[in-house]
C-alpha cells in the first residue's frame, strides 16, 4: 500500500465531491509570492502552514503553524522548509485557509478481510485516540455499497442529530465512493467540520492509503506516494516505481545504505527469505527488491541495473524458489542484459554473483547465466536442487563447492 500526502489527498477528495479548504503545496517561498498575488483568499483569510511530509505529531514537532496572515505564513514556510527531522529534510509545505469552527468529527473507511468498515464519531482530533471505543462502525461486504438506512443508523448511533444525520449520510457515501473507486485501503478525515460560512461539511485533513500496484488503472494519479522509511525516495527507487506502474507483474526496489549483499530475488517471499538468511549469517543487506509475476525482460533489466549500482556491494544474490509460471529464461535475459551493462560501466568490479532458480525454461536460463563466466563475471550458478539457504552461506562463508 502507498500513502498519499495531504495535498494530493485533498485533490483526490475534491474529485469525489468531498469539500476541503483551499490550499497549495510549495517547495520554495518564491512560489508563495506568486501565489499570493493571484489568489485573493490568501490575502484575506487566516492561513495554516504545515510540513507536507509523511510525519506524525507534526504539531508537537513545530511543523504546524496556525492563525497566520500572509506575512506570517511566508515566514513560517521559510522556517519549516529545509528542517532536518531525524534525517528527513522537509522539502514541501502545504498552505491552506484556516476555517474557524466549533465542533470536530471523525469519519473513515478501512478495508477488512471480508469487505470494508465505515467509522464515525461525533468528536475528532486527539479525542479519537482517547475515546476509540466510542467510535461507531458499520460493515459493507465486498462488492456491496452502504445503504442510506445503514449510514443514517450509524450516524445516529454516533450521536449525530437533526440535519447533521443527512449531511453525514451524503458525505459518507462520497467517501466510500472515493475509497471504492480509487483502490483504497484506508481513507480518514480527522477532523471533519461544519464550515460556519456555508454550513457544508469540510475535510480539514486527508489520510489516504491506496493500492500502489493499481496505478495502471488510474492515469490521473499524477502524484508520487510518500516514502514510509523516514526519507524521500531516491531517484533510482522512483524510476523503478514508475516502471512497476506500467508493466505486467512486479518490479520493486528499496535501498538500504551500507549493506554489502545486494538482493535480486524472484518474489517478495524470496526477498524476505534471503534477507533473513544473510542477516542470520552476520551479513548486511543493501536493498529490498523483487521481480515477480512474469514481468517483461526490459523491466527486469532496468531493475538489475539499479541493483548493480548500489554502492559498496560485494555480492549479488539472484533468483528464488521454483517458479510456477514465470519464465526463467525470459527474466534471466533481462538480468543478463543488466549485468552486461553494469560491467561495461565498471559497476561489478570485485562483486560476486550467486544464482539459484527453478521453473519453466530453467535449464536454458541457468546455462545462459553460467556462460557469463566466459565474459569475466565472477558468477556461481545453482539449480533447484541446491537449498536456498546454501546460497547465502556460500556467499558469506566462502563455502562454495
Amino acid at each position: 500500500m502507498g500513502k498519499v500526502l495531504e495535498g494530493p489527498g485533498m485533490e483526490l477528495f475534491n474529485k469525489w465531491g468531498i469539500y476541503t479548504p483551499r490550499h497549495f503545496v510549495i517547495s520554495t517561498t518564491d512560489q508563495f509570492e506568486s501565489l499570493l498575488q493571484s489568489n485573493v483568499w490568501m490575502r484575506e483569510s487566516k492561513l495554516v502552514v504545515k510540513a507536507h511530509e509523511a510525519l506524525g505529531s507534526r504539531m508537537k514537532l513545530g511543523l504546524v503553524k496556525i492563525n497566520l496572515d500572509a506575512d506570517g505564513a511566508k515566514k513560517a514556510a521559510d522556517e519549516i522548509l529545509g528542517r532536518d527531522i531525524d534525517g528527513l529534510i522537509i522539502s514541501q509545505v502545504i498552505i491552506s485557509e484556516m476555517i474557524v469552527h466549533e465542533e470536530e468529527f471523525y469519519l473513515a473507511v478501512t478495508s477488512t478481510r471480508e469487505g470494508a468498515e465505515i467509522l464515525m464519531a461525533k468528536f475528532g482530533g486527539i479525542e479519537v485516540e482517547e475515546n476509540w471505543e466510542q467510535v461507531k462502525r458499520t460493515f459493507v461486504e465486498v462488492g456491496d455499497k452502504p445503504t442510506d438506512e445503514q449510514l443514517e443508523e450509524c450516524a445516529k448511533s454516533a450521536g449525530f442529530g437533526g440535519e447533521l444525520v443527512e449531511k453525514m449520510r451524503k458525505f459518507s457515501h462520497r467517501l466510500f465512493e472515493a475509497y471504492d473507486n480509487e483502490d483504497g485501503s484506508y481513507m480518514e478525515i480527522n477532523p471533519l467540520i461544519v464550515n460556519p460560512a456555508d454550513g457544508k461539511l469540510c475535510a480539514l485533513d486527508a489520510v489516504i492509503l491506496l493500492d500502489n500496484d493499481a496505478r495502471y488503472r488510474h492515469p490521473d494519479w499524477n502524484f508520487s506516494f510518500a516514502s514510509e522509511f523516514g526519507r524521500a525516495y531516491t531517484e533510482d527507487e522512483k524510476a523503478i516505481m514508475e516502471i512497476d506502474s506500467r508493466v505486467k507483474g512486479s518490479v520493486k526496489l528499496i535501498e538500504i545504505p551500507g549493506g554489502k549483499v545486494a538482493l535480486l530475488p524472484a518474489g517478495g517471499g524470496a526477498s524476505v527469505f534471503y534477507s533473513d538468511a544473510v542477516i542470520n549469517l552476520g551479513g548486511t543487506i543493501a536493498n529490498y527488491s523483487e521481480y515477480s509475476g512474469d514481468p517483461p525482460a526490459w523491466a527486469v533489466e532496468a531493475l538489475t541495473d539499479k541493483v548493480c549500482s548500489l554502492p559498496g556491494i560485494e555480492h549479488i544474490i539472484v533468483g528464488g524458489a521454483i517458479a510456477n509460471f514465470t519464465d526463467v529464461k525470459a527474466t534471466f535475459t533481462g538480468i543478463i542484459a543488466g549485468f552486461r551493462k553494469a560491467k561495461e560501466e565498471g559497476k561489478l568490479d570485485n562483486v560476486k554473483i550467486w544464482v539459484r532458480r527453478g521453473g519453466p525454461n530453467e535449464a536454458v536460463g541457468l546455462e545462459s547465466m553460467r556462460k557469463l563466466a566466459e565474459e569475466g563475471f565472477d558468477i556461481h550458478v545453482y539449480d533447484r536442487y541446491t537449498p536456498l539457504t546454501d546460497i547465502a552461506r556460500f556467499a558469506l562463508k566462502g563455502e562454495d563447492n
